[in-house]
């Protein structure tokens, strides 16, 4: 099987190497070839041009010396801006000199050229006519415009052409020239530059299952570890292998890192792993001496990225932005100690594998840290041959037709962890929703950050500061609210009113408090104030607030202050710095208001998230300092390091193995037995579409008891079920026997479509003693009947493995919403539990409607 990846927007084409040869280690080259050995199946060449009144000088990137092509004319359209397109499908060509000098134009594939002298006699139904006439002839010949342009002189050196696009038959040597990247390692294939018709015609390819755009990706902790119960100085299990943990390779697919600081110090580091075939790629302040025994490899990959998003970038490995530094230290970081931000989160910090190697692979640019699906395809057939054990992922990459691809790494054996995605607490939100790869929720810790709000009343209340907030002192500052503008709108504000004072904004009506309180922040920025007290609902928020003092209380703080405003005649406030508070106090976890839900938009019978982990406020490296970072982002990393240490421990667990240890492991509850809250308007207590199996518990996932194991080729029939991907399925995927989607043997089950009645199989693995019995709780969903059979399973020396039968039943007769329930086997030391979600429906449809 090959992929081509193609810039200028396509990803992932899906060739079978029967069609082009068994090069498996060059499948771009290969397809070359066929190109210049006139393979019909590519496009038919066309010539694309670009009218508008008024003039300006265009640039030619390669004046073609033709003296002559006739052409078909094939109409013209405006766009919004009144700009004139005219099509036309080329013909036939003469060079103006010698056939050579054509052949070596055309080999360039295609060039934005300069239309100017007599070089392009074109042809249409109405006869053949010459562009060195007024081309307001040609268009009234062909009948096809609306309006006429302005007349065209083409001997002129100042034109109103825009663009003049010609596109030719590829040579090989052109073909080989518009690849961007080779996959040769885990899976074949290429990423090129190719045009849209040229796409569409290599779609039609015999073989080809799949084109698709390649687009845009964008990224999406000192007591985080030791609130997951790996406290560094009291090791539990899972924590004293480090010896094994130092051979496993954690590759962070990310925006780069920044070497120098001290959590990639490899003090008291052993010799690489002999297993590693990676490199370390030189650049722009980064060369071979930034590896180390920590850092043992970095690569970086910039091709098809555009120069804006490059400007102000390392060419290299370096992080420009923090973001994967950040990501890197919080799965494996060395231990470094008396850490803090500002005084704040004062502590140790190390990774959850502290002792795990890492593999640093750029493929995010810029302060925005942007990148592609081709980049990140291209770093992950990199790390599969560089022999990475996991690939922590924090990038918004949801798009299941490049998924693929990550699927070839698991069939490698590597782990793979992705991000879920910051859009929640919207439903039908979460990203990377392939069921091979880990998606990640985030969730808070046992700490808080609390200030103190002191009014002129001498009245005292709470608040939470925003993380790096400027000017929190202890003086008095004078208190104001707008009551024309009770939110703070943009440009709403009096700045004679505002300016150096204290402002009091409420969330309003607004559905994202996240968008009202950046539009908040900035209009007090703007108006000269000198701080914001900001009211909403209680919900976590992932927006910067910088060069003001900012602080966030509920609506019943923000009423009081209000009251108080109303009730003096020159109210003012001081709002005191922000303390640390850890431990018990701290109501945790709770799932993050900005973690993307499920269900699963585009494969309902796979549960999404799979797993919760901290991502709110965890203090890792930021280039040579520490800092604190929210999101699912910094949630990936956690599961990563968690993975790590289940490898070092169990090296020969398959990539399911390790994630249904850790999905069915989790906690559902706190520390005080309290069902986990999901963060949102309103609050609510979190379900399987919120955490998936619920927030990761690593000394649990360790011994697991039982897992729910699949083979890799089980992964590869998924592809056999309609709507996954585009393309018509082959034997070289599918085979005759397709069971049903919900017999995929996860560690969760999802019926989005119970009618009447349901049947789902799944087998589980003894991973813990020989000779042990366990026995089936079950805990239905509302509106539906569960039945197991068998009820009790028996494990010994010689079986290891059983299956067994769940029946859903409808009773209740509605188009209903999703209600959930578990399935947990129990033995006396292990409890096994999936989660269950099921909808029962009247209409067979998706859509989550109440009659």
């Amino acid at each position: 099987m090959a992929y081509v990846i193609v810039k200028s927007g396509y990803i992932v084409l899906r060739v079978f190497s029967s069609m082009i040869g068994s090069d498996h280690e060059n499948v771009g080259s290969a397809w070359a070839t066929a190109v210049g050995q006139g393979s019909r199946m590519w496009p038919s060449s066309y010539i694309s041009c670009t009218w508008e009144s008024g003039s300006m000088t265009i640039q030619s990137l390669l004046q073609l010396h033709i003296k002559r092509c006739f052409l078909r004319y094939l109409g013209g359209f405006k766009n919004s801006r009144r700009v004139t397109t005219y099509r036309a499908e080329v013909l036939s060509c003469w060079p103006a000199g010698r056939g050579r000098g054509l052949r070596r134009s055309l080999e360039g594939g295609w060039a934005e050229m300069l239309a100017a002298g007599e070089l392009l006699p074109v042809g249409g139904r109405g006869g053949w006519a010459r562009l060195h006439k007024d081309f307001r002839d040609l268009v009234a010949d062909q009948g096809r415009m609306e309006e006429d342009p302005l007349p065209i002189s083409l001997a002129a050196g100042c034109l109103s052409l825009i663009s003049c696009y010609i596109f030719l038959p590829l040579s090989k040597e052109a073909a080989l020239q518009s690849i961007v990247y080779n996959y040769k390692h885990g899976f074949s294939g290429f990423a090129a530059t190719l045009t849209e018709p040229q796409a569409r015609r290599l779609a039609e390819f015999p073989g080809v299952v799949h084109v698709v755009q390649s687009r845009e990706a964008k990224l999406h902790t000192t007591r985080s570890w030791d609130f997951l119960g790996l406290d560094y100085y009291r090791q539990t299990e899972i924590l004293t292998n480090s010896k094994l943990e130092s051979d496993v390779i954690i590759g962070v697919v990310d925006s780069g890192i920044w070497p120098e600081s001290k959590s990639f110090n490899d003090y008291g580091y052993g010799p690489i792993p002999l297993r590693w075939k990676g490199t370390c790629i030189h650049g722009d302040a980064f060369n071979a001496s930034h590896c180390n025994r920590k850092i043992i490899g970095a690569r970086w990959y910039a091709k098809g990225i555009s120069q804006e998003e490059i400007n102000g970038d390392y060419l290299s490995a370096r992080d420009v932005n923090g973001h994967g530094t950040h990501t890197a230290s919080t799965a494996a970081g060395s231990l470094v100690q008396n850490v803090s931000f500002g005084g704040l989160g004062t502590g140790a910090a190390r990774g959850g594998a502290p002792r795990a190697r890492l593999a640093i692979y750029k493929v995010l640019w810029g302060e925005g840290s942007s990148g592609t699906t081709a980049t990140i395809l291209a770093a992950v057939d990199d790390a599969i041959y560089d022999g990475v054990d996991v690939l922590s992922l924090s990038i918004s990459d949801g798009f299941y037709d490049v998924s693929i691809g990550y699927l070839h790494a698991v069939a490698k054996g590597i782990t793979v962890v992705f991000s879920g995605g910051n859009e929640g607490p919207r439903p039908q939100s979460i990203k990377q929703v392939a069921p091979w790869v880990i998606t990640v929720a985030a969730s808070t810790i046992d700490r808080s950050f609390p200030a103190t709000i002191t009014l002129g009343n001498n009245r005292s209340l709470v608040g939470q500061p925003q993380i790096g907030s400027l000017r929190l002192g202890n003086e008095f500052r004078v208190l104001y609210t707008d009551p024309y503008s009770p939110s703070c709108e943009l440009e709403t504000l009096n700045t004679t009113m505002v300016k150096g004072k204290v402002v009091l904004c409420f969330t309003g009506n607004n559905p994202s408090p996240d968008l009202q309180f950046q539009r908040a922040v900035l209009s007090v920025q703007r108006a000269g104030g000198f701080g914001l007290i900001f009211s909403q609902y209680t919900t976590n928020q992932r927006i910067p607030c910088r060069n003001i003092s900012c602080i966030l209380v509920d609506y019943e703080v923000g009423i009081k202050i209000l009251n108080y405003i109303g009730t003096t005649s020159s109210p003012i406030v001081k709002i005191s710095a922000a303390t640390t508070v850890v431990g018990a106090t701290v109501v945790s976890p709770r799932v993050a208001s900005f973690s993307s839900r499920g269900p699963n938009a585009f494969m309902p019978a796979i549960l999404k998230p799979d797993i919760a982990a901290p991502g709110v406020n965890i203090l890792a490296a930021l280039k040579s300092s520490y800092g604190f970072m929210s999101g699912t982002s910094m949630a990936t990393p956690h599961i990563a390091g968690i993975v790590a240490l289940i490898k070092a421990s169990h090296p020969t667990w398959s990539p399911s193995a390790i994630k249904s240890a850790i999905v069915k492991t989790a906690s559902v509850t706190d520390e005080y037995g309290l069902a986990i809250t999901a963060e949102g308007v309103p609050r609510k207590l979190a379900d399987p579409f919120d955490y998936g199996g619920g927030h990761v518990n690593p000394n649990k996932a360790l011994d697991p008891g039982l897992v729910y194991d699949i083979d890799a080729a089980d992964y590869f029939k998924f592809h056999c079920y309609r709507g996954f991907i585009g393309g018509t399925p082959t034997t070289e995927i599918c085979d005759s026997k397709q069971g049903s989607l919900l017999d995929l043997n996860l560690p969760s089950i999802s019926i989005p479509n119970l009618r009447t009645t349901a049947v789902v199989w799944r087998t589980v693995n003894n991973m813990a003693e020989a000779d042990t019995t366990y026995k089936a709780i079950i805990e239905s969903p509302p509106g539906v009947k569960m039945e197991v059979e068998p009820r009790v399973i028996k494990f010994n020396s010689t079986v290891t493995k059983h299956s067994f039968k769940i029946t859903f039943s409808a009773y209740l007769r509605l188009q209903g919403d999703y209600t959930f329930g578990s399935l947990t086997w129990v033995d006396g030391k292990h409890s096994v539990r999936i989660p269950i979600a099921v909808r029962t429906v009247i209409q067979e449809s998706y859509a989550d409607i109440s009659l």
